[in-house]
């Protein structure tokens, strides 16, 4: 039977602050266990807790990224639950008044089955504390509380995904618009980024069934991979005539299918309290306008841009826009070679397909991440001035693949290298002729036989031996000579 499914998610992102959300601790990711706790963290009895103001700057970046309204006045509560990862045994959350209200963001990218566009609107962001980790080794549980009171926000979106697909292309690019804005790592694998996805299914109109939630998934692909599980395994059980429980399960990654961690009798099993330790927080005008100030382009919008000014596909300008420094780097590069020449669309293809092929490789090759162009020796003026001189005949593709190599060795300007190197272009017609003559020489043998070609035998054979002459004569002069010079002389050369 067909049936209509209804997607929300539950983000978890770790804020980009020096220390803890309430504390003084340092907030870290891979610090010896049970190092950055104090009192405070650690909930001893009479601590008081202290709002870490970039903790709610960073927040309200997102909330405002996300279209989503700042009230007036927002305040923290205490959640109150079992927490064996938190000594204090209640986290403190927002929950009346959450500094992030009502957004939307659209979704934007290619599926499966064709082109996803799609609005999903966000229920709330809301500023908490993380809770610390739990290792589990046989039969005993480990606890590390350095995790214990970092800066987490929390965004919720309401349940207008219909597919796993969605859900991937909305963490995937919530995941770039973080990292643009510079508040959170996004790094899945190491717990920074993670989502709670939760599903239900119903006929067709009937609105929304039974909800199963999937916790702590820490890849978009787990993400759309445990939602296509839960929602054929959610249709098998109505065919079958039997229920769905309401329930949280677990994504298990090794056998591909959603695990029960627990059943769920109430929708709600968390109880609040106002937090008597924390003062209500009005944002006054110069918060709100840090906040403004510390916006940037967010990346589909910045993608479009590219598309629209610089004259890329829409694959080219994705990838580019992959990682803000990447973009900054690109922007930087086209200007660059507008300065010295280059017509706009030219500067930015030539750019483009460096950046995605040789300096892409080279990066992977080096270890180096996109994010670090900020401190790569191939500056945005070397590159600009190296396509420029390919593009002026100074150099050919071939040596300024290996100017490039040695910008990156020597840390030297490409003009300089060309120069010392020798590698400039020879364009002289007559002197090109005498390399050809040169080569026709040594190659006595291969001429004639072109030539007798030439009065009406193997065209595929003749252009086979015509392309080893050009070859040759390229091998040469080490690869400088250019070749739209070269060919017209094999031919001139060539007439009896």
């Amino acid at each position: 039977m067909k049936y209509q499914s209804f997607i929300g998610l539950e983000v978890h992102i770790h804020l980009l602050t020096k220390t803890k959300v309430f504390c003084g601790c340092r907030s870290a990711f891979g610090d010896e266990p049970n190092t950055n706790v104090c009192p405070v963290c650690m909930g001893y009895p009479g601590v008081l807790p202290a709002l870490n103001i970039e903790a709610m700057r960073m927040g309200c970046m997102v909330a405002k990224s996300l279209n989503c309204s700042i009230p007036e006045k927002t305040w923290f509560e205490r959640k109150q639950y079992f927490y064996p990862d938190m000594t204090k045994n209640y986290q403190i959350s927002q929950f009346a008044s959450p500094l992030g209200q009502k957004g939307w963001v659209d979704i934007e990218g290619k599926g499966r089955e064709g082109v996803i566009k799609k609005r999903v609107r966000i229920t709330e962001c809301h500023l908490e504390e993380d809770a610390g980790k739990m290792i589990h080794t046989g039969t005993a549980s480990l606890l590390d509380y350095n995790r214990a009171g970092v800066s987490l926000l929390e965004i919720v979106t309401e349940p207008d995904m219909e597919t796993g697909e969605e859900a991937e292309l909305f963490i995937q690019q919530l995941r770039r618009t973080v990292r643009y804005l510079g508040v959170c790592d996004g790094n899945m694998e190491e717990g920074s980024l993670r989502a709670d996805a939760n599903v239900s299914i119903n006929l067709p109109g009937k609105g929304l069934g039974k909800k199963v939630e999937i916790k702590n998934l820490n890849s978009s692909r787990f993400v759309r991979l445990g939602l296509e599980y839960e929602i054929v395994r959610q249709g098998e059980l109505l065919d079958a005539g039997k229920e769905v429980t309401q329930e949280t399960r677990l994504w298990n990654e090794n056998r591909d299918e959603t695990a029960i961690m627990r059943t769920k009798e109430n929708a709600k099993d968390y109880r609040f309290f106002p937090e008597p330790d924390l003062p209500v927080f009005t944002p006054d005008a110069a918060f709100l306008k840090s906040v403004e100030e510390a916006l940037t382009e967010l990346p589909l919008k910045r993608q479009r841009r590219f598309e629209a000014d610089y004259g890329l596909t829409e694959e080219q300008a994705d990838l580019i826009c992959e990682e803000k420094a990447q973009a900054d780097y690109f922007e930087a590069a086209v200007k660059q070679a507008r300065s010295q020449g280059l017509e706009n669309t030219d500067a930015a293809g030539r750019i483009a397909n460096w950046l995605l092929t040789d300096i892409k490789h080279i990066l992977h090759r080096d270890g180096i991440s996109a994010s670090e162009f900020g401190s790569f020796k191939l500056t945005p003026q070397r590159l600009a001035s190296l396509l420029v001189l390919i593009a002026k005949g100074t150099v050919s593709s071939k040596n300024g693949k290996q100017t490039l190599e040695a910008v990156l060795a020597e840390d030297k300007d490409p003009a300089d290298i060309i120069k010392e190197r020798g590698w400039e272009q020879i364009v002289d017609p007559a002197k090109i002729a005498g390399i050809v003559q040169t080569v026709f020489a040594a190659e006595q043998v291969t001429v004639e036989e072109l030539r007798s070609l030439l009065s009406g035998g193997n065209p595929k054979r003749a252009n086979t031996l015509r392309a080893y002459l050009v070859g040759k004569a390229l091998a040469a002069t080490g690869g400088r000579a250019d070749p739209k010079i070269v060919g017209p002389q094999v031919e001139k050369l060539l007439q009896p």
